[in-house]
């Protein structure tokens, strides 16, 4: 299990314990966590999970795989650390990530 902290657009932190085994995006919708729409359902089928991963767990977290980048070509404001939060999977050398979501999943 890991802690994540989610941080919406207006800075309000949302702290979580997320099991092993989930993705980043899983462990913000079961935990009611706003701002993460995920549309698809985690399928790297739509780009309302976006997320801004702190740069400090940017290597832990991995890189994009090629269906993520084609699907984070229609979301706003994508940056260098941006990831679909349904792409990354939690471990437990993953406890004490941050991610930011944007303004706007849409």
């Amino acid at each position: 299990m890991a802690t994540i902290t989610y941080i919406e657009h207006d800075g309000t932190e949302h702290p979580q314990r997320v099991e092993t085994g989930w993705s980043v995006m899983e462990g913000a919708v079961k935990n009611g966590v706003p701002g993460i729409d995920a549309d698809c359902g985690g399928a790297c089928g739509c780009a309302t999970c976006h997320v801004y991963v702190d740069p400090a767990w940017l290597a832990a977290t991995g890189t994009r795989t090629e269906p993520e980048a084609e699907m984070l070509e229609f979301a706003e404001n994508v940056a260098d650390n941006s990831r679909l939060s349904c792409q990354i999977e939690v471990t437990d050398a993953l406890d004490g990530l941050i991610v930011r979501m944007p303004e706007s999943q849409h």
